[in-house]
């Protein structure tokens, strides 16, 4: 799927050109913008789902999907009418684009609407395949989703009408294939996946209740992200926005590999709270949290040295700023990855009122911030410059938390977590920040990154593991080794 996205977006870009993909990115920021209420749901879906699974209630299970998805239906209906008037009226008067690209940018908004709408009924189906764990079909159906907006790249090159437009068609075209396969395949493997609408008014107040404190979470995170895109719009213009769109599309790419290897974890976590089996619990989250960096680090450090030759080779055209946001993405998605673990962990308690108040108010004030360096003429890395060092402080503020709210083990986390990944992560840098990379051709750039490979692996094996998992991994390559050996 990382491969596939990179060089989709390449190509896509290459296609569209930096004024339409721009364009392209705003205006699917501003679709994003009325889905949060969406993204709260899903949460809610998810935890009660994993929770009644992990006391084995089938029964009460089937009644959680089928009361969430009423909601989510609820919620597409309200996120069409947003979107259909606030939305325009905000396209019309502040999103910048050439007035000669007003019809392909209203239609190409019409189609985003409806791409969001499908993502959200896939919603519920979704949670019920993580949490019965069947990541087997949740990898195939993504790789075929991923391969599906790749064919959409030689379509888009191909089509005779307006680039911008027949990309958000095929767009919403795949996506609603998609959608249809999630809904066949959860109706006919899992029993609790059969719609049957009922009113139980306890219920559904404990899920809106769950998802009315997670909204204020999903709020925060979507001006962290999509508002920030827009407010770039505002004082930079769409090129700027073609920038910082490659930007997402290399850091979602990279952090796809550790989110969907934290998504395998997140029923576990949630499971395990509700078996009351403690110390499962808090293992999964150290672990969890150690795992995650490493994974992501193994891939971002090589990256990171090598963007803006990276850039070059891939790209025909590499927008302004878009290696610097490249790396001050890459250092906020290592921070996150530590930290996921952390909110899925509370999500489990059920207890989210206070976190979700907290983290919120710290998210959010990414955007008044960063406007008021943007207003002041600092450059447009100064938003994520803000947004990593406000990361930093959640970080902090999100541990205490924690150990307020069940006793988690703050010693332990900095002693097996924080400890062994500042050390790996120094010791990288100072043993490949100092490699050349002059050349911008394909040998050099592989130089690099299997140099960065051989280095980080060895530093995760003998620094970044305690004795108990370099034994395990030492005796799984000598299994892997063997079989091979004798094959």
């Amino acid at each position: 799927m990382m491969a596939v996205i990179l060089y989709a977006s390449r190509v896509i870009l290459e296609v569209l050109g930096i004024e339409d993909y721009g364009i392209y990115n705003v205006i699917g920021g501003i679709v994003v913008l009325f889905a949060f209420i969406n993204d709260s749901m899903v949460t809610s879906t998810q935890r009660f789902l994993n929770y009644e699974l992990g006391r084995n209630n089938q029964q009460e299970a089937a009644r959680v999907f089928s009361a969430s998805l009423t909601l989510h239906l609820f919620i597409v209906v309200i996120t069409f009418l947003l979107a259909e008037t606030i939305g325009l009226w905000f396209l019309y008067n502040y999103i910048k684009y050439p007035p000669e690209r007003e019809f392909a940018v209203l239609v190409t908004y019409q189609f985003s609407i409806l791409t969001t709408c499908a993502n959200m009924i896939r919603a519920p189906y979704n949670a019920a395949i993580i949490s019965y764990e069947r990541m087997g079909f949740f990898a195939r159906i993504s790789v075929i989703e991923a391969v599906a907006k790749l064919a959409i790249v030689y379509l888009l090159a191909a089509s005779p009408w307006d680039k911008l437009i027949s990309y958000a068609a095929l767009m919403f075209g795949v996506v609603l294939i998609i959608t249809l396969c999630y809904y066949l395949y959860c109706k006919r493997i899992f029993p609790i996946c059969i719609y049957d609408y009922f009113w139980e008014k306890s219920l559904y107040k404990r899920l809106a209740s769950f998802s009315g404190w997670s909204l204020f979470g999903g709020v925060a995170n979507t001006a962290a992200s999509q508002g920030l895109n827009v407010l770039m719009n505002i004082f930079f213009g769409v090129t700027v926005n073609a920038a910082f769109g490659v930007a997402s599309q290399v850091n979602a790419a990279v952090y796809s590999f550790v989110g969907n290897f934290q998504i395998a974890f997140k029923p576990q976590i949630v499971k395990s709270y509700a078996a009351q089996e403690r110390k499962y619990f808090m293992d999964l989250i150290i672990n969890t949290s150690k795992y995650s960096y490493f994974l992501l680090f193994i891939i971002c450090m090589p990256l990171y040295v090598c963007c803006e030759e990276v850039l070059s080779l891939w790209l025909t055209e590499v927008p302004p700023y878009a290696v610097s946001f490249c790396r001050l993405m890459l250092i906020f998605s290592l921070l996150d990855a530590i930290q996921g673990p952390l909110w899925i962990s509370v999500q489990a308690t059920g207890k989210i009122r206070n976190y979700q108040l907290l983290m919120g108010v710290m998210i959010l004030s990414n955007l008044p911030i960063s406007y008021l360096f943007l207003k002041l003429g600092f450059l447009p890395d100064i938003v994520l410059v803000v947004k990593v060092v406000m990361n930093v402080l959640i970080f902090v503020a999100r541990i205490t938390y924690l150990n307020r709210l069940f006793s988690f083990p703050i010693i332990r986390f900095m002693r097996e977590v924080l400890v062994r990944v500042f050390v790996v992560t120094l010791l990288s840098c100072l043993c490949i920040i100092f490699l050349p990379t002059t050349s911008d051709d394909f040998i050099s750039i592989l130089y690099i990154v299997c140099i960065s490979l051989i280095i980080n692996g060895l530093l995760i094996l003998i620094v970044g593991v305690n004795k108990k998992e370099r034994a395990l991994v030492i005796n799984q390559l000598e299994k892997f080794l063997n079989s091979n050996k004798y094959q």
